[in-house]
């Protein structure tokens, strides 16, 4: 196994969830992870009001303003920010060559279920009343803003609004029932996500929404004309097979979804790519699907 791997597997493991944290601790640990994580050189960050989101538009070296990636952070809907995950998007943008907008959602205990959705829709409308072409943009986010991004892309077809080019969701929260057979199978070898852990965020999130609910849980939506679809998901996974599963039932739909499970990654492991070349890796497929699906003239 890679060293960095281990390394980063180790730290974890050494620092289990426990359901006697607060959503108060959580959400400190998960901020000062992400201050821990450098930003490449060379990326300009501005502050913008996306719709009435806060928001930041993330700019690597070259970054074209015809081509954008809407970013979406993860945290199981109750944490996680622009800022924690800024690093990722640097490297999305540099891969693309695409401006980055990335976003801070509201936050469940305090904002259930659906205010997550309507955030994520009003900035992807404010991109396109900028002018922006849905052609020549993408959509991704990790874990629940891998969910989100999904809901996002059901939405805008059942209002029959113009869908993006394509949509990388990474390591996706699918289904907030949480009953793939990977919760099970693998428990021992996820080190950060377990279905209790996952089960207490989906009851803050839904505040006694239907759980089968597609804007909450997309697994279980009409998967039917959907834009090309990069999932990437780790093998490891606790959540794998929301990713498995989507895909599967994107494909029986009509569409295309492209699965890519790496092997040995845990949840969310792009966040990581300062020090992980899987992760490094993984971002530079998206670099790759953004430019084979993406109107570049």
């Amino acid at each position: 196994m890679d060293t960095a791997l281990e390394t980063i597997l180790a730290a974890r493991r050494a620092n289990p969830y426990s359901p006697d944290q607060s959503i108060e601790d959580l959400r400190a640990e998960h901020a000062g992870s992400g201050a821990q994580v450098p930003v490449p050189d060379g990326v300009e960050v501005e502050a913008c009001d996306a719709g009435g989101v806060p928001a930041e538009i993330v700019e690597a070296e070259g970054a074209s303003d015809k081509q954008w990636f809407l970013f979406i952070h993860g945290g199981g809907y109750y944490r996680g920010s622009a800022a924690a995950t800024r690093s990722t998007a640097a490297r999305i943008s540099a891969v693309t060559g695409a401006k980055v907008l990335s976003i801070d959602y509201r936050l469940a205990p305090e904002h259930p279920y659906p205010a997550a959705v309507d955030d994520t829709h009003a900035t992807y409308r404010w991109l396109l009343e900028q002018g922006r072409d849905p052609l020549r943009l993408m959509v991704g986010g990790i874990s629940a803003g891998g969910g989100l991004t999904l809901a996002l892309l059901l939405r805008l077809r059942d209002a029959g609004e113009p869908l993006p080019a394509g949509a990388v969701p990474m390591s996706p929260w699918t289904d907030l029932t949480q009953s793939g057979d990977s919760f099970g199978s693998n428990a021992e070898n996820d080190p950060i996500i377990s279905k209790a852990y996952l089960d207490r965020m989906a009851g803050l999130y839904l505040d006694g929404t239907d759980p089968l609910t597609p804007y909450a849980s997309p697994l279980y939506g009409d998967l039917s004309g959907l834009p090309p679809l990069l999932i990437q998901v780790g093998s490891a996974e606790t959540m794998r097979d929301d990713s498995v599963a989507f895909a599967r039932k994107v494909e029986r739909a009509g569409g295309k979804a492209m699965l890519e499970v790496w092997p040995d990654m845990f949840h969310g492991w792009h966040g990581s790519a300062h020090v992980l070349n899987d992760a490094e890796l993984a971002i530079e497929r998206i670099g790759e699907f953004f430019a084979s699906h993406i109107e570049s003239s």
